[in-house]
């Protein structure tokens, strides 16, 4: 992937939060190599979901984005695969309750923009899983599959005017190609990084 030296994003700053796809550090040195980001700061938290609460909730996203510190240029969400493996509620957007999905990420959008309006905040789905028994058609404790999460996130990208790169329906990524692009049906290896990295690159070139 070759340098775009005229991109928008030369210089600048790039903070992604979210789970262990992104703590790899995998797609963030391929994305940075091709748009010239200066600074690439990874706040991503392995096994932990993006709601409040339970075993994981040090490293939830939803307080790991708000302790962040309000300077990037651009901020990448890419969370909701372990809130569907560790049966988080869905909530509604409306009652802000970062103990539910919606309310969770609500709070984290608004708390960003509202530290640091000027960022470009934008939102990644996740991708299709064929792991621990849990995949695109399994239902979870609260009723919910991987695409109900997927579709919250997109709702509330549309709700607050944000780009959504939507990994889950356009990422190739499913059952057949699971054992090519991933370690483990769940964790993308070095083909699954590439593979995220060219959709992210133009979807980062066009925000």
């Amino acid at each position: 992937m070759e340098t775009n030296e005229h991109s928008k994003w030369q210089g600048k700053s790039w903070c992604t939060l979210g789970d262990s796809i992104s703590a790899a550090g995998g797609y963030q040195t391929l994305v940075s190599a091709a748009l010239g980001f200066s600074t690439v700061r990874n706040e991503g938290r392995s096994g932990c979901p993006l709601t409040a609460g339970g075993d994981s909730d040090d490293g939830a996203t939803v307080h790991i984005g708000r302790q962040m510190e309000p300077v990037y240029d651009c901020v990448t969400i890419f969370a909701g695969t372990n809130d569907f493996r560790l049966d988080k509620p869905m909530g509604r957007q409306e009652e802000k309750d970062i103990h539910t999905f919606y309310g969770a990420y609500v709070t984290l959008v608004e708390d960003i923009l509202s530290k640091n309006p000027a960022c470009r905040l934008n939102l990644w789905t996740p991708l299709q899983r064929d792991k621990d028994g849990y995949g695109i058609d399994s239902v979870n404790a609260q009723g919910h599959r991987l695409e109900d999460y997927v579709e919250a996130i997109q709702v509330i990208g549309a709700r607050y005017a944000l780009p959504v790169l939507n990994l889950y329906t356009e990422s190739g990524f499913n059952r057949f190609t699971l054992g090519f692009l991933s370690d483990d049906r769940l964790h993308p290896n070095g083909e699954g990084f590439k593979r995220i990295a060219a959709m992210a690159i133009p979807f980062l070139k066009r925000i």
